[in-house]
């Protein structure tokens, strides 16, 4: 029996980018928030959302809640199932209309430029766990799709900022948003200082969808959910490790765009580079569907930038 909000409603293991697994301790407020938040999507008693994401994956929460807060079906891909015409066909068959799709899936049912829409059936559409090729997002949206892009590590109850319905003008750049629900949003440089608008920093979180911690790590849940002294008293933020960049949408409106990780930056000639800044730059262009940026050693010794893309 639940006495509290603030009890644990669940562990779920997150490599994170040290690779050693651990349990993030998520409670039953952080929930409350999380499915409060869902109600944008317009999931109604009549529709059928899909439930697809490994339960490794904070994601299958997010598709089960979907459903379950508004008494709508869930439509269970089978476990053998991994996307291209074999999604795509669940997706018919089923007549689904509301899903959640990383953006590796969801490029692989993705109609050609000025093609038919294949899922006429499904209107609203989620996105998150990786970054989405703007030219993905503009082919959806141009057929009349609900297109949402949902950022956020699990220590934030699965989702932090959240960006839709998107226009097209919204994906150049892509935005993933402002806060969700109660979240307390903020983009601090090294000194904790807060950015202005148009500096990318450091994203740090605070709000009731914070998690307690990592479950029998302290000293890690100590490095990582600091003291936030902007907040009540006793209250905490969480140091994301991602670089964000503040800026106002097509309308007005205050937005974040995702700029890579804290933890990737490199030093050339002395200089340093934050390489997500740049994948940022170059996925920006729809010709690119995807970017890594990483250095390289030339013939004279002197390291230099390299950038790989994969064309849209």
């Amino acid at each position: 029996m639940v006495r509290h909000l603030d009890q644990l409603a669940y562990l779920i293991y997150t490599s994170g980018s040290t690779g050693t697994p651990k349990a993030v301790a998520v409670t039953h407020r952080g929930i409350a928030s999380f499915v409060a938040e869902q109600r944008r999507y317009g999931v109604a008693a009549g529709s059928r959302v899909l439930h697809f994401a490994s339960p490794s994956f904070d994601a299958a929460l997010l598709e089960i809640l979907l459903a379950a807060d508004a008494g709508a079906t869930t439509v269970v891909a089978p476990p053998t199932l991994y996307g291209a015409d074999d999604l795509a066909g669940l997706l018919r068959d089923e007549a689904v209309t509301h899903a959640f799709l990383t953006p590796g899936v969801m490029e692989t049912i993705t109609p050609a430029p000025s093609a038919a829409d294949p899922l006429p059936e499904l209107g609203t559409f989620i996105v998150g766990g990786d970054a989405c090729a703007p030219t993905v997002a503009g082919r959806w949206i141009g057929l009349g799709k609900r297109f949402f892009n949902a950022f956020g590590p699990t220590e934030t109850t699965i989702m932090a900022t959240l960006a839709g319905p998107l226009t097209a003008a919204d994906t150049a750049p892509m935005l993933i948003g402002p806060g969700v629900t109660g979240a307390r949003i903020q983009v601090l440089d090294e000194s904790l200082a807060t950015q202005p608008a148009g500096v990318a920093g450091e994203l740090y979180v605070a709000g009731p969808g914070l998690a307690r911690g990592y479950h029998g790590r302290a000293a890690l849940t100590a490095a990582t959910f600091v003291a936030d002294p902007d907040g009540p008293p006793g209250s905490r933020r969480y140091r994301t490790g991602d670089l964000v960049r503040a800026i106002t949408d097509d309308a007005g409106a205050p937005a974040l765009t995702h700029q890579g990780r804290a933890d990737r930056q490199l030093k050339i000639r002395g200089h340093r580079v934050e390489a997500g800044e740049i994948e940022a730059i170059l996925r920006s262009d729809p010709r690119i569907g995807g970017a890594i940026v990483t250095t390289a050693t030339g013939p004279d010794g002197t390291a230099a930038l390299v950038a790989y893309v994969v064309p849209a």
